[in-house]
């Protein structure tokens, strides 16, 4: 090597070495972010989404190697999003045409007090493949809900077109009271996918009980599900599923959920969790009620396939959806966040992953999902953080097993730094950091992190998410 190579090379190792260590201060200068493990909230169930309306059906049309892909993409906690629950549709109506949900109970048995004919055809849409395959990757919330009760229990006589559950207050029939028929019904459910090695955790018996629909739909007020919990709430005791949560009442916006509450304190003993659709009314506050609460259906139903994660901050990019579980998890306390549909066709935004033939896309509404699901695990507690940057949202949960994840969300045009430190609690010692990103260009990459006199250091980049990881 001659004596100018040498030098040459000096100079470019010094100038690196430089570089290094400016980058590492600049991380190490950023606005100090502490996290307060003695300040807890809500406890965290999940993100999720559905395969309802037979969605299912349109996965397992796909190649094995696809199939394994798409389930991969919602439900691994390694090469996916990292999803923990799954919704699924009960079906009532009396066949498959078009996306309808098959009942398990397809004709009138004559009367409600008559014998029940229950017919189980080991699929339930194939949804019940999609749900062992979510268990067979970690999933363990499985949410049962159904949007109507078979047309025979309705006073419409039909699953669609909204009507009303015979026997609820304001609801006779001629046929009769059909509540503990329809609870029967909803316990033989759980006892197929029992069967089947898939435990349902969550029951849900109305959906968008505000609404009437051309499709699968019945109407509630707060007074009647009250009505039908009385039913239902000892029927699964009796068959001894009390550990199956009910879950209420699922109406279209977050505002109706809260206005239903007061309806419900009767039964308060019986619910579980209650839940609440995005559409007419997102969560911004918290509902006033001891019960966990979940956002349960949301989605940009109709906008036109978008796959970036920002381009100007429209209903179906990344980003956005970053922000709205934010603003669900942290704001309004919700404890499980759920988008529409996980996998489908078509070429709007109303699911995560787009199905065209037999190509797979992930859309990065999936990712900002699994920015959340990935690393805020089933059973962690919403901690304190303070100390975020202007323009730049932050949260905290401390994990069952111990580890801390705090988010970022930077909606700004410049890269920022941040400084990150545990206190409170007690037990925490900060040995170990990783950070992910998802923006533009990355998917739930690895970004660099420093660790030094237990802070971790990181650099969030413009309209970026960030999770810190600290162990």
């Amino acid at each position: 090597m001659s004596l100018s190579q040498l030098i040459t090379g000096s100079i470019f190792l010094a100038l690196a070495a430089l570089a290094s260590a400016t980058d590492v201060a600049a991380r190490q200068s950023g606005s100090a972010v502490t996290v307060n493990l003695g300040q807890k909230y809500q406890t965290i169930d999940g993100f999720g989404c559905s395969e309802a309306f037979q969605r299912a059906v349109q996965m397992s049309k796909l190649t094995e190697a696809q199939q394994q892909y798409a389930l991969d993409l919602l439900f691994s906690t390694t090469n996916g999003a990292g999803l923990s629950i799954l919704r699924n549709g009960i079906g009532s109506s009396p066949d498959m045409s078009s996306d309808h949900m098959v009942s398990i109970q397809p004709k009138s048995p004559g009367g409600p007090s008559s014998a029940p004919n229950y017919i189980w055809d080991g699929s339930d849409n194939k949804q019940l493949w999609v749900s062992q395959e979510a268990v067979k990757r970690g999933v363990k919330t499985v949410y049962a809900n159904a949007w109507s009760a078979p047309g025979y229990m309705k006073t419409n006589g039909n699953d669609a077109n909204g009507g009303t559950l015979c026997g609820v207050g304001g609801a006779s029939c001629s046929s009769g009271d059909w509540r503990q028929a329809y609870a029967d019904y909803l316990v033989q459910y759980i006892k197929y996918y029992l069967d089947a090695n898939v435990t349902i955790t969550h029951l849900g018996f109305v959906n968008e009980p505000d609404l009437t629909t051309s499709y699968a739909s019945m109407r509630m007020t707060g007074s009647q599900a009250a009505d039908f919990i009385k039913v239902l709430g000892p029927t699964l005791e009796k068959a001894n599923l009390s550990s199956v949560g009910i879950n209420c009442c699922d109406p279209e916006g977050w505002n109706s959920q809260a206005s239903m509450l007061s309806q419900l304190v009767s039964v308060d003993n019986y619910i579980s969790t209650i839940t609440a659709h995005s559409y007419t009314s997102s969560p911004g506050s918290p509902l006033s009620t001891r019960h966990r609460v979940w956002q349960t259906e949301a989605a940009d139903l109709n906008g036109a396939w978008q796959g970036a994660w920002y381009s100007g901050g429209g209903a179906g990019e990344g980003m956005t959806w970053a922000n709205n579980i934010y603003t669900a998890v942290v704001n309004a306390n919700a404890s499980g966040y759920l988008y529409w549909i996980g996998a489908q066709t078509g070429t709007t935004n109303s699911k995560l992953i787009r199905i065209d033939g037999d190509t797979v896309t992930p859309s990065k509404r999936l990712w900002a999902f699994g920015q959340w699901s990935r690393f805020v695990r089933p059973g962690a507690v919403r901690v304190a953080a303070a100390g975020a940057p202007s323009g730049v949202r932050s949260s905290a949960f401390l994990n069952a097993d111990g580890s801390v994840a705090v988010q970022f969300i930077n909606s700004g045009g410049s890269t920022v730094n941040v400084q990150v430190n545990v206190n409170g609690g007690g037990t925490f010692n900060l040995t170990a950091a990783s950070a992910y990103v998802t923006d533009n260009t990355h998917d739930l990459s690895n970004l660099t992190v420093s660790l030094s006199g237990g802070t971790a250091a990181a650099s969030v980049p413009a309209r970026a998410m960030v999770t810190v990881l600290l162990k």
